[in-house]
């Protein structure tokens, strides 16, 4: 939003841009069961969020973790369900569970350590608080799907998947389940990938579709596959994704970063 925009035209641009993805999200879901819409507001403000929240949308991804944090807090109030998507340090563990419902980019075992005992102790702080404790963290696998596409990509457990996207390989997530599996306050939601670069997107997804498949064999409630962003939601959709992360097709191009 620019200086000379007013919150009722941002508002109208917003609900404007959200008709149009919901649109083409129906008509590619042609019948399915309608996927979860994550509207990623990575560097916009968080009145944007405000006005996402008064159009009906739910939930919001971020991927930067000083980002997320402080605009959660800001948004507190909304009820809102906070998908942490980009790559995750394991020293921030312990801030993104005190916000977020569900972290798409787990792809090590460091990571779900760190994230297991963040959230043990964010139900001991809450329980001395006297709160209500908080429902277990979704986690979703992130997949580096480069090497299933060509294999002499050459990545290793945790590397940069182009731009710095980062993804396990396919033969380390049953290890990352089990691990997911042995800490209380987590629980396996699915697999997550985003389609390499260059890549057909439609085989990229139906790649991730096989993955997940041969996840649920022996982990039978990991059925989530987030996939899919606003250029191929189309393609993700048709290879069973459940979650859309959408960013600048609803809010626009994004403001320069400063």
């Amino acid at each position: 939003m620019t200086f000379s925009t007013t919150a009722a035209e941002r508002s109208a641009e917003l609900s404007d841009r959200l008709q149009r993805v919901r649109t083409r999200i129906r008509s590619a879901a042609a019948g399915s069961a309608e996927p979860t819409l994550i509207v990623v507001t990575k560097y916009f403000p968080a009145s944007d969020v405000e006005l996402l929240a008064a159009l009906g949308v739910t939930d919001m991804g971020e991927n930067k973790a000083q980002e997320a944090a402080a605009k959660a807090a800001e948004t507190s109030d909304l009820n809102l369900n906070w998908h942490f998507i980009g790559q995750l340090q394991s020293n921030k563990a312990k801030s993104v569970v005190r916000y977020a419902s569900a972290v798409h980019s787990v792809d090590r075992i460091s990571l779900v350590h760190a994230l297991g005992k963040a959230m043990a102790a964010e139900q001991q702080r809450r329980a001395e608080a006297g709160g209500l404790p908080r429902e277990a963290l979704e986690c979703f696998l992130q997949v580096d799907l480069r090497e299933t596409l060509d294999p002499g990509a050459g990545s290793g457990s945790g590397a940069a998947s182009g731009a710095g996207r980062g993804g396990a390989l396919p033969s380390e997530l049953p290890g990352l389940a089990e691990a997911i599996e042995a800490e209380a306050g987590l629980r396996l939601a699915g697999v997550m990938a985003v389609a390499p670069l260059g890549a057909d997107p439609r085989e990229a997804f139906a790649r991730l579709r096989g993955l997940s498949e041969l996840l649920c064999r022996d982990f039978p409630g990991a059925t989530a596959v987030s996939a899919g962003m606003s250029g191929d939601l189309e393609a993700a959709l048709e290879c069973g994704a459940t979650h859309l992360r959408i960013g600048s097709d609803i809010l626009g191009p994004r403001p320069p970063v400063r």
